[in-house]
């Protein structure tokens, strides 16, 4: 069959999916909004496109996102145009419609079957917006600006044949009906490349090597910013160091903004929350946290096998690959008491809970992992144990999401019912 992916950073999602497709035979084509010099991507013709124009500076605020999508839609349709006069005409189209590039391509190709990643519908209420009071909304009319950003997602429906969702709560931000067309299969964690190794090491600046001797709190996000927490854990950074004098700290993560509102111009989250803690905490102390920005992914997983205690806290949103591979490499992990995490980490089974905002718990149950080593283990066996049982690329998740594309081309509706957002619940 002929297969098409969409996903403006490709591989992104699709990264385990689309060589899949290639290794059983089908032809994959992927569209890009990325500049690049290659043609082919492990079997997979690469087509790359960019937008003719950007977002007109006097659109209206609630409406600005809205263009935004139809600006990289109409470059994507424009690309799918040219594709279809070279003869080429897919069977199953697989797209991430969070940019919108996907939303015209029926146009293009009206028999095609179209299947679309289902990461997050947004709700003014109950979900991350309006979540943490620090940062309360300051325009009322926020509300229907939030309702606006769901126009992408709402067209999708009208012309979506099947969706797939990586979690069971992100398939249940999404209404019916199309809710009941949601598949939950996650993208999947390489369970056996991510595992523990008791020999691991990391050396940081060239000249501190760390192993599994020393006790280490690790931290990961994109990007420090509220939505990830990254303010709570700085703020039981300074009673963490008191009580731990042999601790290092290990954040990883950019400076930028990857969700939710930015900082005041000139300024940086990371900035503003480390300066906060900074002056509760001494040189001495200061000198045991370390930001290592965002490092390579050999050295993220070397990290993650060195953590004594990992720390992941997140508003109610997407799922971090960074949280299952946590625990996909055994780590002991102590977890904010908010959806979806709920659906991974079970309350001193695979992790410990706590609630997102008390950073005087946070600080309480991470001491009391560090001073228990068997717990620790007892917990990052069964995280490990629980990853590879029910996130494991190979053998739970690409087969799945295998499964899921093969009934999308076949026309088939008919899933199976124990990946149905409808008919299971965590």
């Amino acid at each position: 069959m002929k297969i098409l992916l969409i996903h403006q950073n490709f591989p992104g999602q699709f990264k385990f999916l689309a060589p899949a497709l290639v290794q059983q035979g089908h032809s994959v084509v992927a569209m890009t909004l990325q500049k690049t010099d290659a043609t082919v991507l492990n079997g997979v013709k690469l087509v790359p496109y960019s937008v003719a124009r950007g977002t007109a500076p006097q659109v209206h605020p609630w409406v600005g996102d809205f263009e935004t999508k139809t600006i990289r839609a109409e470059a994507c349709f424009r690309a799918a145009l040219k594709l279809r006069s070279e003869g080429f005409t897919p069977d199953a189209i697989v797209a991430h419609p969070g940019w919108g590039e996907s939303l015209f391509l029926k146009d293009v190709w009206p028999d095609a079957r179209l299947g679309i990643y289902c990461e997050f519908y947004y709700h003014p209420h109950g979900a991350d917006v309006g979540f943490d009071p620090e940062f309360p909304v300051k325009d009322e009319g926020d509300v229907c600006r939030v309702r606006l950003k769901n126009l992408n997602n709402l067209l999708h429906f009208e012309v979506s044949d099947a969706g797939i969702s990586p979690t069971h709560w992100q398939a249940s931000t999404f209404p019916q009906p199309f809710r009941s067309r949601i598949t939950v299969v996650h993208d999947g964690i390489d369970t056996a490349a991510v595992a523990p190794n008791p020999a691991a090491s990391l050396t940081l600046n060239g000249n501190l090597t760390l192993t599994r001797q020393d006790e280490l709190i690790t931290f990961v996000n994109r990007n420090l910013e509220p939505y990830r927490g990254y303010h709570v854990f700085m703020r039981a950074l300074p009673e963490l160091l008191r009580r731990r004098p042999r601790a290092r700290v290990l954040l990883v993560g950019g400076d930028e903004v990857s969700y939710g509102a930015s900082p005041d111009k000139g300024k940086r989250w990371k900035d503003i929350f480390a300066g906060e803690a900074r002056s509760r905490i001494s040189d001495a102390d200061w000198a045991r946290v370390h930001f290592l920005g965002r490092v390579a992914y050999q050295h993220f997983i070397a990290l993650l096998q060195l953590s004594t205690v990992h720390v992941y806290l997140t508003y109610p949103f997407v799922l971090s690959w960074s949280l299952l591979e946590a625990m996909s490499a055994g780590c002991a992990i102590v977890a904010s008491d908010t959806e979806p995490l709920r659906e991974a980490i079970r309350h001193d089974e695979t992790g410990r809970l706590v609630d997102f905002f008390d950073a005087a718990a946070l600080t309480a149950e991470v001491c009391a992992l560090l001073d228990d080593p068997v717990a620790r283990a007892r917990l990052g066996t069964a995280a490990r144990e629980f990853a590879k049982t029910t996130y494991d690329l190979k053998t739970v998740c690409l087969p799945q999401q295998l499964r899921w594309v093969e009934s999308l081309l076949s026309g088939n509706d008919s899933h199976d019912v124990d990946n149905r957002h409808d008919k299971s619940s965590r």
